[in-house]
């Protein structure tokens, strides 16, 4: 090539910068999910419905373990805050342990093997042992393509701060995120008595509401299952549609919107645009939606 003949653009390849261990942290009520194929008899046998969500009482006592001894089942690590870390994990793939997890188990077998689930899903669980309840567990009874849960929190609710987070050696991991995540189960608008049941006008109350850290501003997300998601920044309120799937290509909407949180955490810890993030988030809750259980493929395509 001639030196004055014109040289061929370089195609400039950006890549996201790499992430480090324990970057995020999240906290919550970790459950061993297990999952199984039963028969109608079983759900008779507990008073349970067909796609039904519950929290176990003393009737449930003995599901568990008959669940487990009765039929073939699988493990998962579970719990809404376990789950979303989980997935902002399979989303980033490298490093693994890019997040940090607290919660409350049990002392027994169910403990052992949510530790091990944990740890095959990259995630740095750190657990508070203790022996008074047992490991909180979530039933997954399936039957065709209908699946019943019932959660039983037990140790979750047992969680104590003076016997772990205040630890020198866990607060130290909680100092080193830079993304805490924690999930609410109450509904917020009421707690907060907004008086409107209008997601936008929610949105934009909890968006203005009184805020200690003022460097930054707040950022509303909420999502409405197959419905817009909702967004409120101080200059305005988004809907954002969620990504189209044909009807039959749904497997299990449980856990969609924990995925939602995942894929929307991995790239806020990128410090990619909103828009990205929400549509990190579309992203993940579509793939897991195809799945039964929050599970999903061993890596994401997602670019």
């Amino acid at each position: 090539m001639a030196a004055d003949e014109p040289q061929p653009a370089k195609k400039l390849k950006l890549e996201a910068k790499p992430l480090r261990q324990n970057i995020l942290f999240g906290m919550g009520n970790p459950l061993l999910d297990i999952c199984a194929i039963v028969d109608k008899d079983f759900l008779c046998k507990y008073g349970l419905k067909t796609n039904d969500q519950i929290l176990a009482d003393e009737k449930h006592k003995g599901l568990f373990d008959e669940l487990v001894s009765k039929f073939k089942v699988e493990y998962r690590a579970g719990g809404s805050t376990q789950n979303s870390v989980k997935v902002a994990q399979w989303m980033i793939q490298q490093p693994h342990k890019v997040a940090t997890f607290f919660g409350c188990i049990g002392r027994d077998k169910f403990g052992d093997i949510l530790k091990e689930k944990a740890e095959e899903a990259h995630v740095d669980a750190h657990y508070y042992e203790q022996s008074e309840q047992p490991t909180g567990t979530c039933a997954a009874c399936i039957t065709g393509d209908n699946r019943s849960l019932v959660a039983n929190l037990a140790a979750a609710n047992c969680y104590r701060r003076e016997k772990h987070l205040d630890l020198k050696e866990n607060w130290q991991l909680v100092e080193k995120a830079r993304v805490y995540y924690i999930a609410e189960a109450a509904t917020f608008a009421r707690e907060q008595g907004f008086e409107t049941e209008d997601i936008k006008e929610i949105a934009k109350k909890a968006q203005r509401l009184p805020k200690v850290n003022k460097k930054r501003q707040r950022i509303i997300v909420f999502t409405q299952g197959k419905d817009d998601t909702i967004v409120a920044t101080a200059d305005n309120v988004t809907a954002y549609p969620v990504l189209d799937i044909k009807q039959d290509d749904i497997v299990d909407t449980n856990g969609a919107g924990d995925a939602f949180v995942g894929g929307f955490l991995s790239q806020l810890l990128y410090d990619q645009p909103l828009e990205e993030c929400i549509r990190g988030g579309h992203y993940a809750a579509n793939v897991i939606i195809r799945h039964s259980g929050c599970t999903f493929p061993e890596t994401p395509d997602f670019h």
